[in-house]
């Protein structure tokens, strides 16, 4: 079984609940540290799907592992090896896909519901709206062909898929220890929040109630995605703009 691979930008933001749902299913897995040594693999034949997670830096910054993610994700995609990305990755998959990346009207950060745009085979296991946890200010517009899935009341584009692709701007991936983690590492981002009741301790406090239903839309949305990364067959019908 040919393994995942992971992209983790800046330490904190490693693939926290993913790593439960691969090891539940006996899928190996390498996780790339680009905050340790920026080096960016660009062979694409070695492995049954690629990761990229998020960070606090912007996709549009003149970094050179930024420039190479992008040239892989093209790659990936016109191989049609599916790629995931979160928060940041969605960001990279976008601006990959040709679309513009952008600073948002605020922060999101906490628990904040998204809503569905659509009917999609994608979301069908998923109520029409449901919390989940957010810290982003930047957005992106949609690519072309992309399926819009989900929104939320500040951010008109939380969720797209293309193909085998799908490209997340919430984090599905967290843990509580995560969660405490950033709000100790960024507190000054709750400045800019988009609600201000959705302080540090509200955040804590949501933790046991919202972790649960957070996981169980990773389970729905991850699962899926790792479904299509080993299934037997898979055409190429996307190609990665020029």
């Amino acid at each position: 079984m040919k393994p995942i691979r992971i992209f983790r930008h800046i330490k904190c933001e490693g693939p926290g609940y993913l790593l439960d749902l691969l090891q539940q299913r006996a899928i190996p897995y390498q996780l790339i540290t680009i905050d340790a040594d920026g080096k960016v693999p660009q062979q694409t034949d070695d492995v049954a799907g690629l990761v990229f997670m998020g960070g606090s830096m912007s996709v549009n910054d003149p970094l050179a592992w930024i420039a190479d993610e992008i040239q892989l994700i093209q790659l990936a995609v016109a191989r049609n090896l599916p790629v995931l990305g979160i928060c940041l990755g969605g960001q990279l998959i976008a601006k990959a896909l040709g679309a513009k990346v952008y600073p948002g009207p605020c922060m999101e950060i906490g628990w904040i519901n998204v809503m569905k745009t659509q009917a999609s085979a994608w979301t069908e296991q998923l109520p029409e709206a449901f919390p989940v946890f957010h810290w982003h200010g930047e957005t992106f517009d949609l690519p072309a062909n992309a399926q819009l899935l989900l929104r939320s009341e500040q951010f008109a584009h939380q969720a797209f898929a293309l193909g085998p692709h799908l490209a997340l701007q919430f984090h599905v991936e967290m843990k509580a220890d995560m969660i405490q983690e950033w709000l100790t590492l960024s507190p000054q981002d709750l400045e800019r929040r988009c609600y201000r009741d959705h302080d540090e301790q509200a955040i804590l406090a949501a933790i046991p109630a919202q972790l649960p239903q957070l996981q169980n839309v990773a389970r729905i949305l991850l699962g899926q995605w790792l479904n299509g990364c080993y299934a037997k067959t898979r055409n190429a019908t996307f190609a990665a703009p020029a």
